[in-house]
């Protein structure tokens, strides 16, 4: 049992069935955080009181009950903070809550966060011995100290110093000693921490209604506003650009370009989304960073409707981060949802997606035209994506978008590429010689001693089916996958550009060094007030992360007990190198950890098919000994599948977890950190199977006579008589679907639904406890979005389809339909994300972003990579170096024929080693030479089984394809770079015009303010020149008549006049 120190609100009762009326405020709670305890609490109640008069009866105390006395005091400080509900009127509460579920009870403001939490009401029993505090107003504070014993086992002093300590909750008087469990204590501090929270968040200018704690234990919400002031104010401080009056006409293109457009346009009529458009298209408004000096220039209809939705919320959440609370020196919501104190922040979405209502809102207009599978042909509404969810996310899926048009032109090409091999296998020359059973090419067996000698024509169909993917064509293809990566890449920079352009992000990386500048790595905002005093405007960016703000507390508190006089107090606290050095170490051990896993991962697969490749050829049944080398490579394939799906999950949560340890301070680096060891993990473990079979596979195997064992008795494995190129393109077929299929949509429909429905359960278990007699039977907006899924971020959504777009360009000289399914996988996949971001997922934060950020280098290095990968496949994996060396410089006749008997060598079955010579062998004729592909010596040459001057020969002349393959890759890369602008010319344009624009409306508007100015100091001139004139004259009639004695009054009062 411990203690906790509980401190209550000091509220006067009126009569019991009367009604508490609050004077309304004089003037609007400022964020300062200076006020006393008692003038804070009394603005508190005042702001309160101006939206609602509440009533409430009147709590009965018992003078001999702490726990009585406790809880009236929870519901008297409860009453203090909240606008629009008591815990003292139960009655009628639902029956007055917003019909739409989006506004508060009075159904005139809007809801612009929510905050969730789980509470559980258990009050503490009485300690006897212990006074009961009497219920009148203004009785002093009392304190509760949380020893861990009891309130006779204290010490004396730290008693007495206990009782006579201040509150450290605002304004809440104490109520004696209460014996609490750790759970009720638990409990109570988050409570605490809640309340100081939301009174915090009321200075700030918000407005707050919140659920009623009627029940033991329960869901609660806190459901936020903000006022016009608040908006503004912090529009002000983000730099959010807002529409002006001012609208100018966007230069269109001419000549036939205008044309083609035109074209395109009447084409793709019907495949455009219907969803609200702008009247004029060819007028764009202007838009300036809002100011509330200049107010008169923005285009405000209506204060209410002038920040769209999704503004407000952004807006809100700023506000959640930076305002802090004293328990635990957190700051910002993220820090309390840390510490379980909330269990959720979201903003709500706009309404049902789907319902019998006909009312339309932007969430089932775009549930209707963009997050349906009957929709699947249609464009996407990007803009509207974009108003909705903000540029974050509406960049993704316009890159998602622009990524599945250009895999169109990739798949056509690639089908004609595989129909070009289809077409022209019968006239391949090597498969026909392989096939023909006349050229008895008697092979070296593939196992020892229970492996016999064998005909290479029984490889015929493997041979045939290698020339559908190893022709001329795939070269061809390998060098338009190159260019096609580049050309995509800087269409996407063109059409960020003009997204960045239409949607108003131009300027702001500049906005966000203004705002970023300055802040040391220890400093945390507090307050508005500090942002405007330095000068410096509040970014999405630059709120430390609540790990980040931990830590540095851990720290200080540290040095706090081992500070010398030498020390400089007002130098900044931050986490440096030696801080962070545990975390690095721990990140380099365990990447290398999981990278060495992937390989033991690939080299456990390896094993798996030599030993059950060797077992299935031990076998009597001469159908399984006969399929030896399809059963081990479809079973290997699959299980290497499995286990690619299972490290990908368990790297994603290592990847998060090395990242936490890290310590980043703010979100984007965290991001940006998380995502370098996401991939990097990923990537080597999709891929590090692929790699061995295209370049390793078959190349360590050594010769009859003389080859490389694995565990002293199992042969390394050899590549197919047709190569290993088909291997690879099983290889990667199967990955590639595999992980499609069930990865990136098994996973992403079936695992949220889990979340979704044990969520679900979890709280309909919590409600059955104790059933709310009055509960509505339609769930309000924000009980309907905390069902569903919380947003985790973009990074799994860009992670599937970078893995993707390396299937498609790394290895296509193998796989020329890897575009193909990529295109049906995406056609699917970008309903899939609509679906779940509109229905699955509670609705995200807006987040401004100019660019994609770091995935784009990301997919710049894959597509230079890819361009290696491709010439080495081409160059090694494949023959056709090899066929093209036999047709042009050992070719007799300049034709194929001949060659398959040019790339195998003889060996003199005589040396074999002893066992390991064909027991019982069943071949018809008598072996003494059998063949192997490789170019060796001959046994009867004097260097015999020595590399040939053909393997030099062939093996220069791959690694000149190399380079020169490379060197004119990139070449053409560079110079389709160079061809097309990354920002159109139109955009440029536009951009030049209206900053010019700009300046010349602020010159007008300040004009027009200058002239009015003038205007009005000409005419107080006139009229004080008039008022001048009358009074001369009353002064001159009045000197006339009344003249002193003693001289002329007429010449004072001239003086008079004229000083």
């Amino acid at each position: 049992m411990s203690f906790i120190k509980v401190n209550q609100a000091r509220v006067c009762w009126g009569d019991q069935t009367g009604e508490t009326d609050f004077a309304l405020p004089s003037s609007h709670p400022t964020l300062n955080g200076k006020k006393t305890a008692k003038s804070a609490m009394d603005s508190f109640s005042a702001y309160n009181s101006k939206y609602l008069t509440v009533p409430q009866n009147r709590t009965s105390w018992h003078r001999n009950g702490t726990s009585d006395a406790l809880e009236a005091s929870v519901v008297s400080y409860r009453s203090s903070i909240i606008n629009n509900y008591v815990e003292g009127t139960l009655s009628g509460v639902r029956d007055k809550a917003s019909p739409s579920g989006l506004h508060f009870r009075d159904s005139k403001r809007k809801v612009d966060y929510v905050l969730a939490y789980h509470y559980r009401r258990s009050l503490g029993r009485h300690v006897p011995g212990a006074a009961s505090p009497e219920p009148r107003c203004g009785s002093p504070s009392m304190a509760l100290v949380s020893n861990g014993g009891t309130g006779k086992g204290r010490d004396p002093q730290q008693q007495e110093h206990g009782q006579r300590a201040l509150p450290e909750w605002l304004g809440l008087p104490g109520l004696g000693l209460a014996e609490l469990n750790p759970l009720d204590a638990l409990e109570e501090e988050r409570r605490l921490q809640r309340e100081e929270y939301e009174h915090n968040l009321l200075e700030a200018g918000l407005e707050i209604e919140k659920d009623p704690e009627n029940k033991s234990q329960g869901l609660s919400f806190v459901r936020i506003h903000a006022p016009w002031q608040v908006l503004s104010r912090e529009a002000e401080l983000l730099k959010i650009k807002m529409p002006t009056k001012k609208m100018y006409e966007i230069t269109e293109e001419k000549g036939i370009l205008k044309t083609l457009n035109e074209i395109w346009c009447k084409l793709t009529e019907p495949l455009q989304p219907q969803v609200p458009q702008q009247e004029n298209t060819k007028m764009k408004t202007l838009s300036y960073p809002f100011s509330r000096e200049k107010i008169y220039m923005y285009n405000i209809k209506d204060k209410d409707t002038f920040f769209d939705n999704a503004t407000r919320s952004r807006i809100v959440r700023e506000i959640l981060k930076r305002t802090s609370t004293k328990a635990r020196s957190s700051m910002g919501i993220g820090t309390l949802i840390a510490n379980n104190v909330y269990d959720a922040a979201y903003p709500l979405h706009d309404g049902e997606y789907e319902g019998q209502n006909d009312d339309m809102n932007e969430r089932k207009l775009l549930y209707q035209e963009w997050a349906r599978y009957g929709v699947f042909y249609k464009f996407q509404p990007i803009d509207l994506i974009r108003k909705y969810f903000g540029e974050k996310i509406g960049l993704y899926f316009a890159w998602l978008g622009l990524y599945t048009e250009f895999l169109i032109p990739s798949s056509v090409v690639g089908i004609i590429v595989f129909l070009y091999g289809c077409v022209t296998i019968e006239s391949d020359i090597p498969s026909k010689e392989m096939c023909d059973q006349r050229n008895a090419f008697t092979m070296c067996p593939l196992c020892d001693k229970f492996c016999d000698y064998w005909n290479l024509s029984s490889a015929c169909a493997t041979a045939r089916a290698s020339h559908l993917f190893d022709n001329p064509a795939t070269v061809f293809f390998s060098i338009f996958m190159a260019l096609w990566a580049t050309m995509f890449l800087e269409q996407w920079k063109r059409l960020q550009m003009r997204l960045s352009y239409f949607w108003d992000l131009t300027g702001l990386e500049e906005e966000e060094k203004v705002s970023g500048s300055g802040f040391s790595d220890g400093e945390v905002i507090t307050s508005v007030e500090n942002c405007v005093g330095k000068g410096r405007i509040v970014s999405d960016q630059e709120h430390p992360r609540p790990e980040y703000e931990t830590k540095l507390m851990q720290k200080k508190l540290k040095n706090k007990n081992i500070t010398t006089e030498n020390s400089n107090e007002n130098e900044k606290e931050k986490l440096t190198w030696s801080d962070r050095m545990p975390g690095y170490a721990a990140n380099f051990g365990l990447i290398l950890f999981m990278v060495m896993l992937t390989f033991s991962a690939v080299f456990g697969v390896i094993v798996y098919r030599i030993t059950t490749a060797a077992a299935l050829s031990f076998s009597t049944n001469e159908t399984t000994r006969s399929n030896v080398r399809v059963t081990v490579t479809a079973t290997a394939v699959v299980i290497n599948l499995v286990v690619v799906l299972i490290l990908d999950e368990i790297y994603g949560a290592v990847a998060k977890w090395l990242t936490e340890i890290e310590i980043p301070k703010t979100e984007k680096t965290f991001e940006e950190r998380l995502i370098l060891k996401a991939f990097l993990l990923k990537f080597v473990n999709s891929y590090a199977s692929i790699f061995y079979v295209a370049f390793f596979k078959g190349r360590f195997v050594g010769r009859p006579g003389r080859y490389v064992y694995v565990f002293e008795s199992y042969r390394m494995e050899e590549c197919a008589p047709g190569g290993c190129l088909m291997e690879l393109c099983i290889q990667l077929s199967i990955i590639m679907l595999g992980k499609q299929l069930i990865q990136n949509n098994l996973f992403e429909i079936g695992i949220p639904k889990l979340k979704k429905l044990f969520r679900k359960l979890k709280d309909e278990r919590t409600e059955l406890k104790e059933m709310e007699t009055n509960q509505s039977k339609h769930p309000q907006q924000w009980d309907l979005d905390y069902i569903l899924e919380p947003f985790t971020g973009l990074t799994p959504e860009y992670m599937e389809m970078i893995i993707q777009f390396g299937f498609v360009t790394l290895f296509v000289a193998s796989f020329p339909l890897a575009p193909v399914f990529a295109l049906l996988n995406n056609i699917i996949e970008v309903r899939l994300d609509a679906k779940k971001f509109v229905t699955e997922l509670r609705r995200p934060d807006t987040v401004r972003e100019k660019d994609i950020g770091i995935w784009y280098n990301i997919l710049s290095g894959i597509g230079k990579l890819s361009v290696i990968i491709n010439a080495f496949v081409i160059a090694v994996t494949s023959d056709f170096i090899p066929r093209l060396m036999y047709q042009y410089a050992y070719s007799q006749n300049g034709t194929m024929h001949g060659f398959i008997n040019h790339t195998l060598s003889y060996f003199n079955v005589s040396q074999l080693k002893a066992g390991t010579q064909p027991e019982n062998s069943l071949f018809a004729q008598e072996v003494s030479f059998c063949r192997f592909k490789d170019y060796r010596e001959p046994p009867w040459s004097p260097h015999q089984y020595e590399f040939s001057k053909q393997y030099w020969a062939v093996l220069s002349a791959r690694l000149a394809f190399v380079i020169l393959f490379q060197n004119l890759v990139m070449f053409l890369s560079v110079l389709v770079d160079w061809m097309i602008p990354d920002i159109p010319k139109d955009i440029s344009e536009q951009i030049k015009k209206e900053k010019t624009m700009i300046v010349d409306f602020f010159l007008k508007e300040e004009h027009e303010k200058l002239k009015l100015i003038e205007s009005f100091m000409a005419r107080d001139k006139q009229k004080r020149k008039s008022g001048t004139k009358s009074k001369r004259t009353r002064a001159a009639s009045f000197s006339q008549c009344h003249r002193s004695p003693k001289g002329s009054f007429t010449s004072f009062s001239s003086q008079h006049t004229v000083v």
